[in-house]
């Protein structure tokens, strides 16, 4: 919808653009607007020093309320994990140049509680189970009849709920980040400071959702049946998405204009005509002067190849692909990460649980030392860290976010360096008890060991995991945010896949010849130990390669 004097659409749906209200602010501040932002009227916002009327903390809060319901949901579901990262990259494109990121917020939220609504019907509808064979009929089954299939609609309207899960989950993984940190000025000092706690912040919430869904949740769903599990996401999802909407008279809006789609397309014109393009590097220069000088000379290459080919469009794309390199080398990081709720999980199955005389802490609920360290840590990095390293460096956020990213990742390797240690210690204690024939035998070591491999894993996130998002929001350009984060996003789907091939391939290779292999179903003959060194020493080689190319 148009109006006078303004001729974009803006991000909310049903603005009306309006002429811009003359406002008696000091002189510094007028005639100065938030660049491609404009209010729930669709007036354009002026920059303001204090008392922004829209905008800033209180816009951004509804943003990590909806990512503690989604990080509940997603861990409860715990299904489709590759989609959920990797869908993001079609969505976030669609998000940025055509619907907007605020109602891209509100649908996949919406889409999150109406699958969230079919699966606690589902499971209410198989007596509060999620077994996928539950019976067409009601009657009960006698154990000597062979067990009744699920009829055809029975199996869609479950993946049908799946899907509407994942979709709102990846929608929201993405532009309800963008959307929360656009709600701060990049320009504005003391803004540019919370853009970054934001991050921090998010990254909190859902660390929050984390530890909700691997205690609260998972003791629901084994006691009181799934049907109330999923129940319960659905309505704290339903929560948060009124809490979201409560506060849509103060968001700044992404203006969505014709610019923005020209953006995106020409962003495309340039990566083909790069591609077609390329040329081979002088062999006198080393290969790293070859990495970064390729992307440039293909880069002039493809604004020289044709009239529609502009500096602009150069420039966009060569902001994207500057990136990939960092993309490429930090796909260790979420290679290590993923084996804080895989192998590290399967460890703690074999060892000592209990806690007091007769309580026993399920396996799966060991995952939540990683929600619990990176809530910690996070916290102590915005509140302690930066304000310190600000009054050494003068930095505003007191490092960069490269210093910030190299530094999880070295905590990364040694991550992996502990969890070697403390796997060679239950392999151990397993041999001196005689227990390595007996995997269903509690090995005599307390899982307390596993804790500080989850602290450093946390740690890593806190400075790797959120520095990333940072990174990749605030170096595309300001009409592919989304698309910047949904690149980050990638890293954890693509990290996933290939930690599974690489797990594939080594337990082929070392388990020829009658060997158990790494990765043996009995844990006291297999070799993790093996594994987590490879990894430590792979981060190793990740942050020599960060190190390398950050500095050129």
């Amino acid at each position: 919808m148009t109006g006078a004097g303004v001729g974009n659409r803006s991000d909310e749906p049903l603005l009306l653009q309006q002429n811009i209200i003359s406002t008696d602010l000091n002189e510094e501040c007028s005639r100065k607007y938030i660049e491609g932002m404009v209010n729930y009227k669709g007036e354009k916002l002026l920059k303001m020093i204090n008392n922004q009327l829209v905008g800033g903390w209180k816009s951004a809060t509804p943003l990590i309320v909806i990512g503690v319901a989604e990080t509940t949901a997603a861990l409860n579901v715990n299904i489709l994990v590759g989609a959920m990262f990797m869908l993001p990259l079609i969505i976030s494109p669609v998000a940025d140049c055509y619907i907007g990121r605020f109602r891209t917020v509100l649908f996949s939220t919406f889409s999150s509680i109406l699958g969230l609504g079919f699966l606690t019907i589902s499971a209410a509808l198989n007596g509060g189970s999620m077994d996928t064979t539950f019976c067409v009929s009601n009657k009960t089954e006698e154990a000597d009849k062979p067990r009744a299939y699920p009829s055809t609609v029975q199996v869609s309207f479950f993946f049908l709920s799946l899907y509407l899960v994942v979709f709102g989950i990846a929608g929201n993984s993405t532009c309800g980040t963008a959307f929360g940190a656009d709600q701060f000025d990049g320009d504005n000092l003391s803004e540019c400071k919370s853009k970054s706690s934001f991050f921090t912040w998010k990254q909190i919430g859902g660390s929050v959702g984390m530890a909700l869904s691997n205690t609260i949740l998972n003791y629901i769903q084994d006691n009181l049946g799934w049907g109330l599990g999923f129940g319960i996401s659905c309505i704290s999802l339903i929560v948060a998405l009124i809490i979201f909407v409560s506060a849509i008279k103060t968001y700044r809006y992404s203006v969505i204009d014709e610019g923005k789609q020209k953006q995106l397309s020409g962003t495309i014109e340039v990566l083909v005509a790069t591609v077609k393009n390329w040329r081979i590097s002088s062999p006198s220069k080393t290969s790293q002067e070859e990495a970064t000088d390729g992307f440039i000379a293909m880069l002039n290459d493809a604004e020289s190849s044709g009239n529609h080919v502009t500096v602009s469009k150069v420039e966009d794309a060569r902001s994207l692909l500057l990136l990939m390199p960092v993309w490429i080398i930090c796909l260790i990081f979420p290679m290590i990460f993923s084996q804080s709720t895989t192998l590290f999980t399967e460890q703690s199955r074999t060892m000592d649980r209990t806690l007091g005389s007769e309580f026993q802490i399920p396996a799966a609920s060991i995952n939540i030392f990683n929600g619990l360290s990176i809530i910690s840590f996070a916290g102590i990095y915005d509140r302690l860290f930066v304000p310190l390293a600000r009054a050494i460096t003068g930095k505003p956020n007191g490092i960069t976010t490269l210093q910030r990213i190299g530094s999880g990742i070295f905590f990364s390797a040694v991550s992996m360096v502990g969890a070697a240690i403390v796997e060679r210690k239950r392999l151990q204690t397993a041999i001196d008890f005689g227990l390595v024939d007996m995997p269903d035998e509690t090995v005599p070591m307390s899982v307390w060991w596993l804790v500080p491999q989850y602290l450093l894993i946390g740690l890593a996130t806190v400075f790797t995991g959120i520095g990333l998002q940072e990174l990749f929001y605030g170096q595309v350009p300001n009409g592919l945010k989304s698309v910047g984060l949904s690149l980050s996003l990638s890293l954890v789907g693509i990290g996933s896949f290939i930690s599974g091939l690489l797990i594939s391939v080594i337990q082929q290779v070392t388990s020829g010849d009658g060997q158990y292999g790494w990765f043996s179903d009995n844990l006291n003959h297999a070799h993790l130990d093996y594994f987590y060194w490879l990894l430590a020493g792979l981060g190793t080689l990740q942050m020599i390669a960060f190190l390398c190319y950050t500095k050129k």
